[in-house]
């Protein structure tokens, strides 16, 4: 057969084949991504298709095997979008100490009770470790078998052995293979044990949960062929200052990507919070200036979220704007715009801006509630405990609508906010105007005591 030149050079990132070597990819950028590609290959030849995987007309395909099988953590199948399908690859990452570990073990011990055999595979921890969580969190149960190990070839031997009808492997950065070179980590070694365990996985119709490791900046570890093999990417995320988490699909091939889970972390482990309605909204009763309630959406989820702002005269010729759980360039800009708009004097006072919960609002949804609650807090009046703010706002002045307007109303509504100022306002002045007056009438209209 005739031989075709392959190029000496590639990336393991990108692929970007080269002649030459170089330190760093010219095409992803990434450093010591390139290495010396193999021998020449020979032309493939096609091969014979057995009857059994003869290529059919997707009507005939049979999808009873490939249905979401729920794993009793109703908060984690609502991102799945219904739960584990059989066969597939499921990705998980998140920073250091967030609760991966903790919250497969979960699901692990979910699948147990429920008849389902369980292998958990952990290479960061021994098997020891895993038990004294195990007890804490509650996660025993004689279906589901532990084990310990570094090496692919091993894990497979354990598959083999116990024939689970679950696999999680924490994490896919510990597992090494003897067929490829480098430390375990390393992208060639990463993109190995994947290959091979969603190969394996998908042979034996084994869903497959794997731990992946983050980078400083956030993002996943190893190379970026990694999210392309597997069926569905989660980020499991949250501040450590507080106990609540976020589960949210960056992929997923069998469900939507537009929905987060809400979780808690306690003393007994990880506890899923089905309805996070008061978590960030404060528990005064008596209405204080400088606060505004607006309604988020995480994933598909409506989330009231109450912003508090104080403005402080002082003296300093550089004014401190210091903000928490919100954009400090956003609140920068709606500061002008309340300056140059309605005549709000700010330039020389301090200005805090918080949420409360430590949820952090990165939608320019929540504009509308920020700078009511300024206002609010610069004029020493307090909005009325039943009005929501929802909309973004323009360097114009102009309240704008946002996505999931309809969605975010009834959410508002449900909870109990009957005044709900949002794009219909047109401007920041007149939303600013109905705020205060109708204030004004919750005096008029509150009973006498």
């Amino acid at each position: 057969m005739a031989k075709t030149p392959a190029p000496g050079f590639a990336c393991s990132e990108c692929g970007w084949t080269g002649a030459k070597w170089m330190g760093r990819c010219p095409e992803c950028q990434a450093w010591g991504s390139v290495v010396e590609r193999g021998a020449p290959t020979t032309k493939v030849a096609p091969a014979a298709v057995p009857a059994a995987r003869a290529a059919r007309p997707i009507t005939d395909h049979v999808v009873d095997d490939a249905t979401h099988r729920p794993t009793g953590i109703g908060e984690f199948d609502r991102v799945l979008g219904g739960g584990l399908v059989p066969g597939a690859a499921v990705l998980v990452s998140g920073e250091p100490g967030v609760g991966k570990s903790t919250l497969l073990l979960e699901v692990a011990a979910r699948a147990a009770r429920r008849g389902t055999r369980v292998l958990y595979v952990s290479g960061e921890e021994s098997a020891g470790q895993v038990r004294l969580r195990a007890e804490r969190t509650g996660a025993l149960d004689d279906e589901l078998y532990l084990a310990s190990e570094t090496d692919l070839a091993t894990v497979l031997g354990h598959v083999d052995a116990v024939r689970p009808g679950l696999l999680v492997v924490d994490s896919v950065q510990t597992i090494a293979s003897a067929l490829s070179d480098g430390a375990p980590g390393q992208p060639a070694q990463v993109r190995e044990v994947a290959g091979t365990l969603i190969r394996v996985a998908k042979e034996r119709s084994i869903p497959l949960l794997l731990v992946g490791h983050v980078t400083k900046d956030g993002t996943i570890a190893g190379p970026r062929v990694l999210e392309h093999l597997v069926d569905v990417v989660l980020s499991f995320d949250g501040d450590r200052q507080t106990a609540l988490r976020f589960v949210r699909a960056l992929k997923n091939r069998f469900g939507p990507t537009d929905e987060a889970g809400c979780f808690e972390m306690t003393g007994d482990g990880i506890a899923e919070v089905p309805d996070p309605s008061g978590l960030f909204l404060s528990r005064t009763r008596t209405p204080v200036p400088g606060t505004c309630v607006t309604v988020t959406l995480e994933g598909r989820r409506a989330l009231p979220v109450e912003v508090q702002a104080l403005v402080v005269d002082t003296s300093a010729p550089n004014p401190r704007r210091i903000v928490s759980g919100v954009d400090g360039a956003r609140v920068a800009m709606l500061l002008a715009v309340l300056e140059k708009r309605c005549r709000i004097r700010l330039s020389d006072k301090e200005v805090y801006v918080s949420t409360v919960g430590g949820i952090r609002l990165a939608e320019p949804g929540s504009d509308l509630a920020i700078a009511l609650a300024i206002a609010s807090a610069a004029k020493d009046r307090p909005l009325p405990r039943t009005l929501a703010a929802i909309g973004e706002i323009s360097l114009a002045g102009e309240v704008r609508a946002v996505a999931g307007g309809r969605q975010r109303v009834s959410e508002a509504t449900r909870l109990g906010y009957t005044t709900i100022v949002d794009a219909e306002a047109g401007s920041i002045q007149t939303a600013e105007s109905l705020a205060f007056s109708a204030r004004v009438l919750e005096r008029v209209d509150a009973p006498a005591f």
